[in-house]
């Protein structure tokens, strides 16, 4: 992210069709990133988590995961947009010439014809990394299944592994994409901050304890290791 961000301010790449915001990846993918990746980890966890334990109750416990990720995605853009207004003005030009006063909202000033200027924090930088995240962090189960090749189960979960395989290689190539020709450094750095902190927040702090949704069934070996490191 950084590498791109200095490229993006020292010398920035000629325009083209990634740099364009209505891109295919951009417009159907990453405009609804939260969404691609919650309705493909709900049957992944569903089913590898119920095949690991058999219990109806710890997959619905895991399966909030995806209720906390919401509210993260959800609370995280709406600060995000409420810096960008109190922080920002409506201009006549994007070069920032002749401040328009009367227009108190980002809404009323386009509506209007301006256009507003704040501290636009990256929603893409933020929502791509936590999405990234989050996939890895789910997939790691997987060396925990075993399931025989001629079972439909085995289909159904090779299918999905694949799919969010593809769908974390379009984030993590959106998120240099977004790196590279969009926003500027310090607005990427609290986006990218913000991922992070959603992240280790949840897989790293909260769901170690019991009060939580927990983290993806795990030997019990790799559990010992998980108490040690937690001493």
């Amino acid at each position: 992210m950084l590498a791109g961000s200095l490229l993006k301010e020292l010398s920035p790449l000629p325009e083209s069709y990634l740099s364009n915001k209505r891109n295919v990846l951009n417009v159907y993918f990453v405009k609804v990133a939260w969404a691609w990746t919650f309705c493909l980890l709900l049957p992944f966890i569903a089913l590898t988590n119920y095949h690991l334990t058999g219990k109806a109750g710890l997959v619905l416990r895991r399966l909030s995961t995806l209720l906390v990720g919401t509210a993260i995605w959800y609370v995280c853009t709406a600060i995000f947009s409420n810096i960008e207004h109190y922080t920002g003005s409506c201009y006549q030009s994007p070069a920032l010439e002749g401040e328009r006063k009367e227009h108190q909202s980002k809404q009323q000033c386009h509506g209007e014809g301006g256009f507003w200027h704040g501290f636009d924090i990256s929603g893409h930088s933020f929502l791509l990394t936590f999405c990234a995240l989050m996939i890895v962090e789910e997939m790691a189960v997987l060396h925990e299944v075993k399931t025989d090749r001629n079972h439909c189960l085995h289909a159904a979960i090779t299918t999905l592994v694949v799919a969010l395989g593809f769908l974390t290689f379009i984030w993590v190539w959106m998120f240099l994409c977004t790196a590279v020709y969009f926003h500027n450094l310090s607005q990427k750095v609290f986006g990218t901050l913000f991922g992070l902190l959603g992240w280790y927040g949840t897989y790293g702090c909260w769901y170690l304890k019991s009060f939580s949704p927990g983290l993806p069934p795990q030997s019990s070996s790799l559990n010992l290791k998980q108490d040690t490191y937690k001493k």
